[in-house]
């Protein structure tokens, strides 16, 4: 029954062939046919027995036609012809389903009730639905094609034309694209038309003339059920509205009126039961077609479900099954006997033809179990291989020997395995698999090989660079005339010795000459390029190696000692020669001089920076020329160049500007220490004041007593001298003496008066002479005198300034 409360259906023509009358008087008073004039369409559907019309039918119109089950085996589901009416598609349209052609029921030999209802459907219907399958596209016997050709020629006998829409519905759809199945079924079509005599009044009609062909394509309900329902939604919106122009039925003629249907459908049911002259041909081969299809889809699914099969489906999955291709073909052998000898009475072409479908499904269905197998095997022997060769490579042998037996080996070996995995029953080309094989092999040689020659070649660069740097970096640090070829004849030295163990450990690789000299002259350029990059690293602390080379020239003497600035040293001149080196040090660096070329860096330089004019000179007259006012060097690519010109006008004046304090120091210690040599009078004064002083010391010599403090107050001078330090102070200037002597006096002075007391309060017994006559004695004897006494008692003071207790000499004897 009919799912929604607009649908009724009933039985139109029951399996005898007897027309219900009654039963179509019912129907169209409940569907309320005779109220619908022209405006109503009739659909109805054919094909053969069990090809899933009900269901196509139910599932597009929303009908309730009773559907085969599928588990109680393939039997005659519908019974003559049924009809019902669409629910939810305007205007209103009668939906006749066929009983299915080809029944084993009816059996092979009565098809009269067949031949006549596709008739009877083709002469009622608006738009007729020959349901298909895809596979029988382009075969003779398929799609109903010989009924097709009969009642085509009957219909012009006995009907007037009228335009029917004939829509074939393709089933269970594969991957062959639609737009590629439609135009071999409408040339079977056109064969069809062409072929069938017509008479004279339409010799020359042409299909369209009777027919609209339309085809459309569905998935398979089984397999891809919720697809093949989204393609019948969309397939259900053509039937809106399809007879108004531009509908599916839009061009009909000849149509009806809605209260006669009932009336015509039955005249022209009667006139197909009586006509004895409609004897269509019979459909032996559609029947073989279907039986045939059915039974090969069994075997399909049999084999699917072959325990055999699943475990070494799933055994594949984890690694290599030994004697993995006798064992399926094995189980397709199996499964292709069974097939043969159920269809051993069928026709020799549809079994065959099915026999090969079924072959290539069956094929289609291992062929990713005989993938895995082959990618076990590529991926298996490739490790041993790999193996094999590394083994091969720390035993000793030579690259291109151990690659070429371990790769002609395991290629043996890989064909081996092949040959036991291949499948009788396919004839599938292994050469793509040998040769992806064969380029896994040499992908892994090439990138052994690259690491290869990237160690040895890493290798023979470290020792160029540990061979090198450190040279260079000395040679460059002790700049002169002999650095640039002493560099050069290191420089081809060690890159001779380099290349010549490089090229020895390359023979081993087998490779041509164009690759080989390719690499020794890449070797060769880095040598260069270490060379290159420790001079340019150099370059950048050429300022602060200028400036050691002058503290070194400057502040040592040529013996290496320290330079002592008394008064004697010629420092302009010093100053010159420490500049001349430095300079020296700054042409050396300026430029790369890998080749023997000469160039004028160097005389340039002392031209602008060492023999230029004084700067106020320069100021009074600005010349029209600078050397130095340039980015390069003559006769010096800018390649070649560490340090511009520009540049090394800037670091020598900052060079100057950074030395200007050693020198300025060097000037004030000389001048210092001329001062310091020259604190006493001149020897003329000297002579005056004996002279006049003459007097004065007459009149000590009669008052020793005088002399007593004279010596206390010498005593106490002295201290303060070397207390402050007096003559260390005015080493830096006279000022700068006064200001310091100013702030340590008086803290001086305090400290000796605190001596003194301290001094003072000694007990008496130990400065008696006479309670130490040993002292006394060994004071003699040792010939110590008085003023030797005094003078270490004043040493004793100044050392007590200085942070150091004093203590009295009898106390240190």
């Amino acid at each position: 029954m009919p799912k929604g409360e607009e649908c009724c259906s009933t039985q139109l023509i029951d399996g005898d062939g007897t027309f219900n009358v009654s039963g179509i008087e019912h129907f169209i008073k409940e569907v309320k046919l005779s109220d619908c004039g022209l405006s109503y369409a009739v659909v109805s559907i054919m094909g053969p027995q069990s090809s899933g019309k009900s269901t196509l039918l139910n599932h597009l119109f929303g009908t309730n036609f009773r559907e085969m089950d599928a588990f109680k085996g393939r039997s005659q589901t519908t019974k003559g012809i049924w009809m019902a009416r669409c629910a939810g598609i305007e205007p209103c349209t009668l939906i006749m389903d066929l009983e299915g052609t080809d029944g084993r029921e009816r059996g092979e030999d009565d098809t009269a009730f067949e031949k006549q209802s596709a008739l009877f459907a083709l002469a009622v219907s608006d738009i007729v639905l020959i349901n298909m399958w895809c596979h029988d596209i382009g075969r003779e016997q398929a799609a109903n094609k010989p009924l097709l050709k009969t009642v085509f020629q009957v219909m012009m006998r006995l009907f007037s034309p009228r335009k029917t829409t004939l829509m074939f519905v393709i089933r269970d759809k594969t991957r062959t694209p639609l737009e590629n199945l439609e135009p071999v079924l409408r040339e079977d079509i056109q064969k069809i038309w062409d072929s069938v005599p017509k008479p004279q009044a339409h010799m020359e009609t042409p299909l369209s003339e009777f027919f609209n062909v339309e085809v459309v394509a569905l998935s398979s309900f089984e397999e891809k059920e919720e697809l093949f329902k989204e393609q019948v939604a969309s397939l259900r919106q053509r039937f809106y509205h399809s007879v108004a122009p531009g509908g599916l039925a839009g061009d009909r003629r000849g149509v009806v009126p809605a209260s006669g249907f009932s009336f015509s459908a039955h005249e022209i049911w009667k006139v197909i039961k009586e006509n004895k002259d409609l004897d269509l041909p019979a459909h032996k081969v559609m029947v073989a077609t279907v039986r045939c299809e059915e039974i090969a889809n069994e075997k399909y699914s049999s084999f699917a479900a072959n325990e055999e099969w699943c475990e070494l489906e799933a055994a594949v999955q984890s690694g290599p099954i030994s004697s993995f291709g006798k064992k399926l073909s094995s189980i397709l052998k199996t499964c292709l006997s069974g097939y043969d000898g159920e269809v051993l009475y069928f026709d020799e072409g549809v079994r065959s033809a099915k026999r090969k479908q079924l072959e290539d499904k069956l094929l289609q269905l291992v062929q990713p179990a005989f993938q895995s197998m082959l990618g076990h095997i590529r991926s298996g022997t490739l490790d041993k291989f790999k193996d094999a060769f590394d083994k091969a490579l720390s035993g000793g042998e030579g690259f291109s020997s151990a690659a070429h037996h371990c790769s002609k080996f395991y290629m043996n070996l890989f064909d081996e395995a092949c040959a036991d995995a291949v499948i009788e029953q396919a004839n599938w080309d292994m050469s793509k698999a040998r040769d992806k094989f064969q380029r896994d092999i040499d992908a892994h040689i090439a990138s052994v090989r690259a690491a290869k020659l990237g160690e040895l070649t890493a290798i023979f660069e470290a020792k160029l660079n540990e061979s090198l740097s450190g040279p260079v970096e000395a040679l460059l640090d002790g700049a002169n005339n002999e650095t640039w070829p002493a560099i050069r004849k290191l420089l081809r030295r060690e890159t001779e010795s380099a290349i010549s163990g490089f090229s020895d450990a390359l023979y081993g690789f087998d490779m041509d000459e164009e690759t080989k000299e390719k690499m020794l002259a890449s070797l060769e350029n880095y040598a260069k390029g270490v060379v290159e990059a420790k001079a340019r690293e150099e370059s950048g602390r050429v300022l602060m190696r200028m400036k050691d080379r002058f503290t070194s020239l400057f502040s040592h003497d040529s013996d290496s000692m320290p330079r002592v600035w008394t008064g004697k040293e010629d420092i302009r001149g010093i100053t010159k020669l420490a500049r001349s080196a430095s300079l020296k040090l700054l042409s050396v660096m300026a430029a790369i001089r890998l080749d023997d070329e000469t160039d004028n860096i160097e005389s340039t330089l002392t031209l602008a920076l060492v023999d230029s004019p004084s700067n106020a000179a320069t100021n009074r007259s600005i010349t029209n020329h600078d050397p130095l006012a340039s980015s390069t060097w003559e006769q010096v690519p800018s390649s070649k160049t560490l340090i511009t010109p520009v540049q090394c006008k800037s670091l020598w004046r900052q060079f100057k500007s950074e030395t200007e304090y050693s020198v300025t120091q060097a000037i004030s210690a000389q001048e210092a220490n001329k001062r310091n040599n020259n604190w006493l009078p001149p020897p003329w004064a000297i002579a005056a004041m004996m002279v006049l002083g003459f007097n004065e010391f007459m009149t000590l010599l009669r008052n020793p007593l005088y002399l007593g403090f004279i010596f206390i107050g010498y005593l106490l001078i002295k201290a303060l001298w070397v207390q402050l330090d007096i003559s260390g102070e005015f080493r830096n200037g006279a000022l700068p003496g006064l200001i310091s002597l100013s702030t340590k006096f008086l803290p001086t002075v305090m400290n000796l008066l605190k001596k003194l007391a301290e001094e003072g309060q000694i007990p008496a017994t130990n400065n008696n002479p006479q309670r130490n006559p040993v002292g006394a004695s060994m004071n003699h004897q040792n010939g110590v005198s008085t003023s030797e006494i005094s003078s270490t008692a004043s040493s004793g003071v100044t050392s007590s300034g200085n942070g150091t207790e004093y203590s009295s000499p009898r106390k240190e004897e």
